[in-house]
């Protein structure tokens, strides 16, 4: 509180009580927050990892499909059967909260409910290695979309789980210390004010009683006169 001028009255001594009381509880809710926040964090983190590596060997896997394809097949007959695809995705972007964090949630639905609609072209001048590498890349769009999700929700959840944590070290090293040493300068300046308050009544009272006396031995002189 060095820097930070206090106003030693009662009035102020009530309202810094009030907000330590605030204070303190908004650290507690904060505190949990983040560490809700944390967990959630770290289950998607553990998510994202084994997803990611399931999307990279399946891409892995597609591009091996094609670079056997293109082997087998001239460019001009590759470009021509991947030219006009027949299937259309349509992707829907939701939201859900999670700890006051809108994190995203991809769907997809294809224009035809038809598996086979992914293959653009007849079968008679592709391989089979070319069939393998479209079916692979259909099969690994779902965990794609979900392993974007999921990323970033990590992304926005670490975000929050940053700005909470200052809050809560704002609140515990800044805001509660300092109010706590408001109350206790304030109750100490009330103490002192109170103590001198007493010290002057008890002078004016022995005052008053060393009047009232000499006040009495007068009147006892001038009687006895």
């Amino acid at each position: 509180m060095a820097n930070v001028v206090v106003n030693p009255t009662r009035m102020e001594l009530t309202r810094l009580k009030k907000k330590l009381v605030t204070a303190s509880r908004g650290h507690k809710l904060l505190k949990d927050k983040r560490d809700e926040l944390m967990r959630q964090f770290l289950d998607l983190a553990r998510e994202n990892m084994e997803l990611r590596l399931k999307v990279e060997a399946g891409i892995k896997a597609a591009n091996t499909n094609f670079v056997i394809a293109k082997a087998g097949m001239s460019e001009q007959t590759l470009h021509t059967a991947l030219m006009a695809p027949k299937q259309e995705v349509k992707l829907e972007v939701s939201d859900r909260n999670v700890m006051s964090v809108d994190i995203p949630v991809f769907n997809y639905r294809t224009k035809s409910a038809d598996e086979s609609d992914i293959y653009s072209y007849g079968f008679a001048f592709t391989s089979g290695d070319l069939d393998d590498a479209v079916k692979s890349l259909s099969d690994i769009l779902p965990d794609m979309l979900k392993l974007a999700e999921i990323e970033k929700s990590c992304q926005l959840l670490a975000a929050e789980i940053e700005k909470t944590r200052r809050r809560v070290n704002a609140l515990e090293h800044v805001i509660i210390p300092e109010t706590k040493e408001g109350i206790k300068y304030i109750s100490m300046k009330l103490d002192e004010n109170e103590r001198s308050t007493q010290v002057r009544l008890m002078k004016v009272k022995d005052m008053m009683l060393e009047d009232a006396h000499h006040y009495k031995e007068h009147r006892f002189e001038h009687a006895n006169s």
